[in-house]
């Protein structure tokens, strides 16, 4: 019997070996080659080739120039799809459109994945932005206005290792300044520290425990913005107060 047809209890066993092959890649911190993944599950490479062929061909999973493995389009088209659906993520994914119109700026929504603050949703205003940022794009934890919000809501154990390699910093300690400042403001703001000539504003969207489930960021080109008297800063606390 093959691998594709066989039957273990209740579940299907190839699935439930696609399904641990997949979370390796999502759960190493980079592409990964044929012989770690073999070791990862304790496979043999040729067996685990036939797998990585037949996602590659779909697009759950890509092979780099350099003969790595990593997750492909398709993969993160899911993985976005799945958080866009989880609720207030999804309600503030469904009103971010009226806050575009409001502010007349362009604006993200992120929440915290496995390498760090992820855009999951993107709604761009009538005025054009130059930007590389997209759905799926990563944001800095320590220079991006997303990444401070979450920098200041989230436990340490999950931003030690990111911002140590953003840093080099050993201790979290050295942000507790920044930490307490994003607490008491509200919100986070970014003064070209992470993309030249776009200047940010970021909020938490709070679940039901108070922990930031996402951040809603405006993004625009004036400076203006990050002023604390300006109405997107208020339009921005209130969307997010929800």
């Amino acid at each position: 019997m093959t691998d594709q047809s066989h039957i273990r209890g209740r579940g299907v066993q190839s699935v439930e070996v696609s399904v641990r092959l997949l979370a390796a890649l999502a759960q190493n911190a980079g592409p990964m080659s044929l012989s770690d993944l073999g070791q990862a599950l304790s496979m043999a490479p040729a067996k685990v080739h036939r797998y990585l062929a037949s996602f590659v061909d779909t697009g759950m999973v890509r092979q780099r120039k350099t003969g790595l493995y990593d997750l492909g389009p398709l993969a993160a088209e899911i993985g976005i799809a799945a958080i866009a659906r989880i609720d207030p993520v999804n309600r503030a994914a469904d009103l971010l459109g009226g806050l575009v119109e409001q502010t007349g700026l362009s604006a993200t929504l992120a929440v915290w994945g496995t390498h760090g603050p992820t855009v999951v949703r993107w709604e761009k205003s009538a005025t054009p932005l130059v930007t590389t940022l997209g759905l799926g794009s990563v944001l800095p934890v320590t220079r991006s206005a997303t990444g401070r919000v979450f920098l200041a809501h989230l436990p340490d154990r999950l931003l030690r290792d990111l911002v140590r390699s953003e840093t080099g910093a050993a201790d979290l300690r050295e942000f507790d300044a920044l930490r307490r400042d994003v607490r008491a403001a509200g919100v986070a703001i970014a003064d070209q520290e992470f993309i030249p000539g776009l200047f940010a504003i970021s909020c938490a969207v709070k679940d039901v425990q108070g922990g930031a489930a996402a951040v809603v960021t405006l993004v625009g080109t004036n400076r203006d913005i990050l002023d604390p008297a300006h109405p997107a800063r208020t339009a921005l606390r209130a969307f997010c107060d929800r």
